[in-house]
């Protein structure tokens, strides 16, 4: 009896016509064999659903993709955003705006020309009480000339002791310019003395309107006039007509300047009290006044808020 092939660990089986049987495939002898082994079969290969192989490859690109687009937009984003606020219009705080004012203001009377800052012609009015009407008088003032500019502030001014206000507040120069009355009865002259900032301008002002900062008299017993601007004095044959005695004398502050102002009879007229001649006394005042208001105007007048563009610190 012939043993059983597959119990004696015969590999092949026998057929009828004598050949042998191919080995099963999943007989041990198969999985045996070199060529199989080599090739690997039958072993456990990894499965697509354990988290590996080319779909994770494929999410993995497609996630490192999506994050890197999504930074390049934010970046647009950040970047379009930095610049659009670039290009709005700049908002000022009220402070800000105060500071800007004030820096234009105290910067004029260097940006501007001599003949703006003291113009040709200026109108005045002579109220009409003084000419007991019911109508007010136009009048002109007609510039003379304009002074050069005076750095040592002291020798711009009536007295010494009003020169050592200006110097002790830090003034910076003083600028004058004289004027005539269109009838050359009167002449004046109209300062401006610099100073660093408005409260110094105040702070000064108030020193040389003090009663003994006087420097002139008007008359025997006429009251002593306040300190102020001293007079352009001229030479020559016609330095008599511009020569004068004060009759008049005020100053105040505007913005960061001192308007000064002093008036006289012309042709070196001899000293009168203007407490005798009222008329004389009034239109002094009038002319006086108005060129003195006219100078401040340009020098002193608030400018429009400050805004973007066309504004300093836009």
């Amino acid at each position: 009896m012939a043993a059983d092939p597959w119990t004696r660990g015969d590999d092949r089986r026998r057929v009828p016509d004598g050949r042998p049987e191919q080995p099963y495939p999943g007989h041990a002898s198969h999985r045996r064999h070199p060529y199989n082994q080599g090739l690997g079969l039958h072993r456990p290969g990894p499965s697509y659903g354990d988290g590996y192989g080319p779909n994770r490859s494929v999410r993995n690109r497609r996630l490192a993709a999506s994050i890197a687009l999504f930074l390049g937009i934010a970046g647009f984003v950040v970047s379009a955003a930095g610049l659009a606020i670039q290009m709005l219009p700049r908002h000022f705080s009220s402070e800000q705006q105060r500071q800007i004012m004030s820096w234009e203001i105290g910067r004029r009377w260097q940006t501007m020309a001599a003949g703006q800052i003291f113009p040709a012609t200026v109108s005045y009015q002579l109220p009409a009480t003084v000419l007991e009407d019911t109508t007010p008088l136009s009048l002109n003032a007609l510039r003379v000339s304009i002074a050069p500019q005076e750095t040592d502030c002291a020798k711009a001014v009536s007295s010494a002791a009003a020169g050592s206000v200006l110097y002790r507040d830090g003034c910076q120069s003083v600028l004058r310019s004289t004027y005539l009355d269109a009838t050359r009865s009167y002449v004046m002259t109209v300062g401006v003395a610099v100073m660093p900032n408005d409260a110094a301008a105040i702070r000064a002002a108030a020193g040389i309107d003090k009663p003994e900062l006087a420097a002139a008299h008007s008359g025997k017993n006429a009251s002593r006039l306040a300190a102020g601007v001293g007079a352009v004095r001229f030479s020559g044959a016609t330095g008599k007509l511009y020569d004068y005695s004060r009759q008049i004398s005020a100053s105040y502050s505007d913005g960061p300047y001192i308007i000064m102002y002093a008036a006289g009879y012309a042709d070196n007229r001899p000293p009168v009290t203007v407490a005798q001649d009222p008329y004389s006394r009034d239109e002094m005042n009038s002319m006086a006044a108005g060129v003195a208001q006219s100078v401040a105007s340009r020098l002193a007048s608030r400018p429009a808020a400050p805004h973007c563009p066309g504004a300093p610190g836009c």
